[in-house]
């Protein structure tokens, strides 16, 4: 029998990384460790109307990376057409200094395992065309390009508090048959 992805009140470890959805409190050191309040404010006010879920990585009491699971319709015309009602990977961040140490597959596993656990048959994700770093880390992770043409992406910045376009590429996977 599999292991349970998640461990005690749906927290995952791994090493000294533990990954586990993010709580209301979690919000002051979110934004402290990784800045973008507006963000953080939009992606758990969707989280409270179970829109989505914000996994959140942990070393210690510190933060070093977040994933965003998109649970609703996409904005995107293209994603609504052609892969309905599939969730969306969005937004994987890891703190600077913690890149390069898995911390950002660990968060993507975590992520594919609980949209399994909800039912799932495939995920996808969006990846603006000029980051080849990583569309490496996602076709290494099976995921694959789609048959169509690159999407105008929304994403949401603090910057200036607008909606940037960004023009990406989508990969999608299956999550049939993996445990």
């Amino acid at each position: 029998m599999a292991r349970p992805p998640f461990g005690y009140r749906g927290q995952q470890i791994m090493g000294n990384i533990r990954i586990r959805r993010a709580r209301p409190a979690d919000l002051d050191v979110l934004v402290r460790e990784l800045g973008q309040p507006e963000f953080f404010a939009d992606r758990f006010a969707r989280q409270a109307k179970r829109l989505g879920t914000l996994l959140t990585a942990w070393h210690g009491n510190r933060p070093v990376g977040v994933l965003y699971l998109w649970l609703e319709e996409a904005e995107e015309d293209e994603l609504r057409e052609h892969l309905p009602k599939t969730p969306i990977l969005n937004h994987l961040e890891i703190h600077p200094d913690h890149r390069g140490r898995g911390i950002g597959t660990r968060l993507i596993i975590a992520a594919e395992r609980r949209l399994r656990l909800l039912g799932f048959r495939a995920v996808v994700l969006a990846v603006e065309v000029t980051n080849g770093r990583a569309a490496r880390l996602y076709q290494r992770l099976g995921y694959d390009d789609w048959p169509h043409p690159a999407v105008r992406c929304y994403s949401l910045t603090d910057s200036d508090g607008e909606r940037h376009v960004e023009i990406c590429r989508i990969m999608v996977k299956s999550l049939l048959g993996e445990v």
